[in-house]
């Protein structure tokens, strides 16, 4: 009998801890579908390429623009490798290959979230553009895949 009784008390706590789970999960799902649209996901940006304006110049450049389409006189001056999160989640900048040749004498640099905007290639892929050339971030400090421990 206090087998049963142990049994009977062990499947009603578990049974319930797994209605509560599907019940969250439920509501979750919920709310992802609804926000999918507005939401960019981490793959749609690495591999994808840093373009340069050639306007050197602060004036006029806003980082929070962002940007339906390639500019023509856009040029290509990089990849991006990575997105880098401040520990409280907000993305403080990309890991960015520039110079060499077929991965051959590239570096690895960050730049920071207040110069590069965000640019809509199509519905999946995503670009960023800044104001700096390719010479100012080659200049920029060389990064180490472990830089942020």
């Amino acid at each position: 009998m206090k087998l049963m009784t142990a049994s009977a008390l062990a499947l009603s706590v578990f049974a319930t801890g797994a209605v509560a789970e599907t019940h969250t999960m439920s509501i979750a799902s919920a709310d992802l579908n609804t926000m999918q649209a507005d939401l960019i996901r981490s793959r749609d940006i690495t591999g994808g390429t840093i373009y340069t304006t050639n306007e050197a110049d602060d004036e006029g450049w806003d980082s929070a623009n962002v940007y339906d389409t390639v500019g023509d006189g856009w040029e290509s001056i990089g990849e991006i490798e990575d997105i880098v999160l401040s520990r409280d989640g907000q993305m403080i900048g990309l890991v960015a290959e520039v110079g060499g040749f077929l991965d051959i004498g590239d570096k690895h640099v960050m730049v920071s979230v207040d110069d590069i905007s965000l640019v809509a290639v199509d519905d999946q892929e995503y670009a960023y553009v800044t104001r700096l050339n390719e010479e100012d971030l080659e200049a920029l400090e060389g990064i180490d895949e472990g830089f942020w421990d």
